[in-house]
């Protein structure tokens, strides 16, 4: 039985069974009334599965059953133009949801029903913190029922914003988000007409030493590989540095008195952060910017790149605190690594947690700026900035407020 309800705020909770999009929606972001319309999607689409690329997948192939030449979206005004977001309540994906509607695109958010980390919000939690979205339940890890959930939508779609990551980056769960629930993103918007599919993935995947890293560069390769195939279509793949949340970790122990906590002299990487507003605002501008069209686009925040040790220089500065630093040796990680590798083979089941070790790891020792393949060294002058927020500024706000809002997810390591 199809369920839909209206929110008091003016958009549609719709389930995966609800049978009709056409529906009129309000938003505090854009004054004017909008509508959904399928306006030139009205031609039918086969989606072409029978094609396999050299990376052992099927394709999200289009092809047309029509001649006349379809009009680019991006000769549309935003108001016309519909944007499926995956991913939409996590954490960068919340504010993309936001920027898009803000900037006037019909944005139309897939959601699960119990959505936030361990499902702590339901449905009423999630259509308000999507205001001005119109919100689609759904299951992105079940090809069949997002298909289904966007046929009922009624409507076509342009293009596809992906904000999936796996959780905690466990090795099942990376393979099944990053990759397989991404897959069925783009397999679903291209059936429905999306013509352009923009993917937020990671700067670390240059040097993809863990298992979501290799899932997001299959999945990276395909989506290259489906615009290369299929004429009039194309994407933008975002790898941003360091979020300001995952350096946002210690500030609390050390305002309470603790030392800040650091791998071998504190000098070992360094990174460009970027603050989740700044991320959502350069991933809106993917959407119809020319100049991002095709590319894999390495972004961090403003300002210089920053050690542990400046990081945490900066945190005592701003406390008006004499620094107090805890050097952990970066092969106590190796030792409790190599441990664990030795018991999954008697334990299978400890494989993520060897796999957590291996992230921690990675985090305390590489650099997330771009990357020289040939020397195999990281550049902070090449690696772009975007955006104005500065980490100080985040600390400054998280020593006034505290970090609610800013939870790390159920692997507080990434």
């Amino acid at each position: 039985m199809a369920i839909s309800s209206t929110h008091p705020n003016g958009f549609t909770q719709i389930s995966p069974n609800h049978t009709n999009f056409t529906s009129t929606l309000t938003s505090q972001f854009i004054p004017q009334r909008i509508q959904f319309n399928p306006f030139l999607h009205s031609a039918p689409f086969n989606l072409n599965l029978s094609r396999s690329y050299k990376f052992g997948v099927l394709s999200a192939s289009v092809s047309k059953t029509v001649e006349a030449k379809k009009v680019s979206f991006r000769s549309k005004n935003p108001n016309e133009i519909n944007v499926l977001v995956v991913g939409s309540t996590g954490y960068i994906g919340k504010f993309v949801v936001y920027e898009l509607v803000k900037r006037g695109f019909n944005v139309i958010a897939v959601a699960r029903e119990r959505s936030g980390v361990k499902g702590k919000y339901g449905k009423d939690e999630t259509l308000s913190q999507l205001s001005g979205a119109n919100v689609c339940f759904s299951d992105v890890t079940q090809l069949d029922t997002l298909d289904k959930s966007v046929e009922n939508l009624g409507v076509g779609i342009d293009v596809v914003v992906s904000c999936l990551a796996s959780r905690n980056g466990g090795i099942k769960d990376s393979w099944r988000i990053d990759y397989e629930a991404t897959r069925n993103s783009l397999v679903t918007g291209r059936k429905h007409g999306a013509s352009h599919f923009v993917l937020l993935s990671a700067i670390c995947v240059q040097k993809p030493l863990l298992e979501f890293q290799r899932a997001k560069l299959k999945f990276e390769a395909e989506l290259m590989m489906e615009a290369e195939e299929e004429e009039g279509f194309s994407y933008s793949i975002v790898r941003p540095t360091a979020f300001f949340k995952s350096l946002g970790g210690q500030i609390e122990l050390v305002q309470s008195g603790k030392p800040y906590v650091m791998f071998g002299d504190g000098k070992l990487c360094a990174c460009k952060p970027i603050s989740e507003q700044d991320l959502a605002s350069f991933i809106a501008d993917c959407v119809l910017r020319e100049d991002k069209v095709n590319k894999v686009l390495p972004i961090g925040g403003p300002g210089k790149a920053l050690t542990p040790l400046e990081q945490g220089e900066m945190l005592f500065r701003l406390l008006g605190k004499e620094p107090k630093f805890l050097k952990v040796p970066i092969g106590i990680m190796d030792f409790v690594i190599g441990i664990l590798d030795i018991l999954v083979k008697v334990f299978p089941s400890l494989e993520d947690a060897a796999e957590f070790g291996k992230i921690g790891r990675y985090y305390a020792a590489e650099s997330m700026l771009v990357l020289n393949p040939e020397t195999g060294e990281y550049s902070a002058e090449k690696t772009p900035s975007s955006g104005k927020d500065t980490l100080e500024e985040f600390f400054e706000k998280v020593l006034r407020e505290g970090m609610a809002g800013q939870e790390l997810g159920e692997q507080t390591i990434i």
